[in-house]
């Protein structure tokens, strides 16, 4: 099975089964799971992209098929009320994405759109990673800055 098969089919697997659960820690915990996967991926992209990782196609290929697969879950299923960094220790969702939950959800739209592609757009030099760690990043950041708790 291939790296992008198993994280899909862990995701199918152990993510919705969390999510579904009663218990907010749970929520927070497979919220901060899903969240280390895709910062994993998205560093390895951009040590790339900055010439601290040696340009490797298939590793960027392979980082970036990983956010698609990423991008394909539900993730704001994961945000239950209650759950909120006011409301719970760990947590760093804002209370606005109760307030918000159609923007709060267009954000996740839109990351998967700024996914889109991007196995095949990081091939073919160092060059192409960095526009897509751009458009990807520029997702995030549209997202956390409303939604994430400053550090």
């Amino acid at each position: 099975m291939t790296p992008v098969k198993a994280i899909t089919l862990a995701a199918a697997l152990a993510l919705p089964a969390l999510a579904l659960a009663q218990d907010a820690e749970d929520a927070v915990e497979a919220r901060g799971g899903f969240m280390t996967m895709l910062g994993i991926n998205m560093g390895q992209l951009a040590g790339m992209a900055k010439g601290e990782i040696a340009y490797d196609e298939a590793a960027a290929s392979l980082a970036a098929a990983n956010i698609v697969a990423l991008t394909q879950y539900d993730a704001p299923s994961l945000f239950v009320e209650g759950t909120s960094s006011e409301e719970m220790r760990g947590s760093e969702a804002l209370p606005a994405i109760w307030e918000n939950p159609d923007d709060f959800r267009a954000s996740f739209v839109a990351l998967r759109e700024a996914a889109a592609g991007s196995p095949d757009a990081v091939k073919g030099g160092q060059g192409n990673v960095g526009p897509v760690v751009q458009k990807l990043g520029g997702a995030c950041k549209n997202c956390h800055d409303d939604y994430r708790k400053e550090d």
